[in-house]
């Protein structure tokens, strides 16, 4: 490499780093676009999905010995797939949590008639996962790991979201529990993507999503929805050691849309 020449990969730290990243379930997944990145910057990527279903659907793409299975829902699964990923990896040196599920099976509701059930589920599976697998996955992370989850960008605006609003925010809350539950003896990192709305097949199952998703568009300063190659930048350089002095932090990537509620376009339409 000639003098002054630069290289992104040595610059982020990335190369030859292991990472874990849970929530893959198709190429338009959050944790697709993350692996893509990572891998193209030399780091070995390993992956956690829901079911063997999901497994064999992906292996058309990846390895299948890059692919475990877990199902988070069950605390079990969590610490076998921690006993079988550290017999070939005893080192981890970041984990992305995408994971999210709402039953919304019987349409969308006002909040005040969620069930129960659905509410618990949710936020087992949407939010306590990430305490169950750091705890697991402590004596595998290095001492300068991330750990890098992915929320909402503003839960003023996240109403249709439903009752996966307050989880996303109990996420947030947890993020900070844990960097500071880990700082007592290691360097790990907790932060969090707070993303604005995105085209992807999780999302389209939310009930009125693309109203919103339109809506969200005209609401960014540029005038164009947010992709998600953009969040998963934004993850890939909070995995990397270029991010040391972030933590504890909700990071937002959605193209100024919070910031932009009395855009004038948006407000003409509105009293037209």
């Amino acid at each position: 490499m000639g003098e002054g020449a630069f290289s992104v990969d040595s610059y982020l730290g990335i190369k030859g780093k292991t990472f874990l990243l849970f929530g893959l379930a198709n190429r338009k997944s959050i944790a697709w676009y993350v692996s893509c990145v990572l891998e193209a910057l030399g780091a070995k990527v390993i992956y956690s999905v829901r079911s063997e279903d999901r497994k064999n659907e992906l292996s058309r793409w990846i390895q299948p010995e890059q692919i475990y299975v877990c199902d988070v829902e069950q605390e079990s699964a969590i610490e076998r797939l921690k006993l079988a990923v550290e017999l070939r990896y005893p080192n981890i040196d970041g984990i992305l949590h995408s994971i999210a599920f709402a039953n919304f099976s019987e349409g969308f509701k006002p909040f005040h008639e969620t069930k129960r059930a659905d509410f618990l589920q949710a936020a087992e599976i949407s939010c306590f996962s990430l305490v169950e697998i750091a705890r697991y996955f402590k004596p595998l992370l290095t001492k300068q790991a991330s750990v890098v989850t992915v929320g909402i960008s503003s839960q003023v605006t996240a109403i249709h979201y439903g009752y996966m609003s307050p989880i996303k925010a109990a996420l947030e809350s947890t993020v900070r529990f844990l960097a500071k539950s880990f700082s007592s003896d290691s360097n790990v990192r907790f932060n969090v993507v707070g993303a604005g709305p995105l085209k992807t097949s999780a999302s389209a199952g939310i009930p009125g999503f693309l109203p919103n998703y339109l809506f969200a568009e005209q609401l960014t300063l540029r005038k164009r929805a947010l992709e998600t190659q953009e969040v998963a930048n934004a993850i890939v350089f909070l995995l990397s050691p270029l991010s040391s002095g972030i933590n504890a932090q909700t990071v937002v990537v959605n193209a100024g849309m919070d910031c932009n509620y009395f855009d004038e376009a948006v407000v003409k339409k509105v009293i037209a």
